[in-house]
């Protein structure tokens, strides 16, 4: 068999097994991983190949590279040019996106915005701080979001940002198209996480068409 039909072999399966894995690891404890494709920082420092990481780290992703971070019963994609630290239950987003996917209800927070998980039940959300912007996206279940003035809930497919007085506004976003407040559409996280199927999917992009950048295999 190819290396190429390989790859290919592993992705299939990992879109299968990986939603389960992640599942399973909600009984496990210990530090959680940091895994890297294109060139990552930890702590300053180039990432190797993985890394263990604890409260207080802090990771740096490049225009062309991504960050998976697998903690117990959690996992996050950290999106290209983002800079994050790793708070154990929590993801401090200092600049760029994160996607979260959690049962333990792992938070996110971004300046004066914290998105926490409405239950205990699977929850994936999206935290972006570009451009001087906060969004927050609601992809399965339902998170709180508390602005510096309130709190609203979102449901799925929902969106929100903090106002210029500081209030919580939010909407509806329809298939396919960015949510307001970022004219970026190739690197908008809300629209490359909509391609985004699962976090299987995630893992073979890391591992499939390994010589291209990630963001040249996804168009609007």
């Amino acid at each position: 068999m190819s290396v190429s039909m390989l790859q290919k072999v592993i992705c299939w399966m990992l879109i299968v097994v990986t939603p389960t894995a992640m599942l399973a690891a909600d009984t496990g404890s210990g530090p959680a991983m940091l895994y890297g494709r294109g060139p990552v920082g930890l702590n300053g420092k180039p990432l190797p190949n993985s890394s263990a990481v604890f409260p207080g780290d802090v990771i740096e992703t490049q225009p062309e590279s991504v960050g998976t971070l697998d903690a117990s019963g959690s996992g996050v994609v950290i999106f290209p040019d983002s800079l994050i630290k790793f708070e154990g239950n929590a993801v401090s987003v200092e600049h760029g996106a994160v996607s979260v996917a959690t049962s333990k209800g792992m938070v996110g927070l971004a300046r004066e915005v914290t998105v926490t998980p409405a239950s205990n039940s699977w929850t994936e959300f999206e935290v972006v701080d570009m451009n001087g912007t906060v969004q927050i996206l609601a992809n399965k279940g339902s998170v709180n979001v508390n602005c510096r003035k309130g709190t609203v809930n979102l449901s799925e497919g929902e969106y929100a940002f903090p106002d210029k007085s500081g209030k919580c506004s939010k909407g509806k976003r329809k298939p396919g198209t960015p949510v307001p407040g970022d004219d970026s559409v190739l690197t908008n996280p809300f629209v490359i996480g909509s391609e985004l199927v699962g976090g299987g999917v995630i893992v073979c992009l890391l591992l499939c068409n390994v010589s291209k950048p990630f963001l040249s295999q996804w168009k609007p």
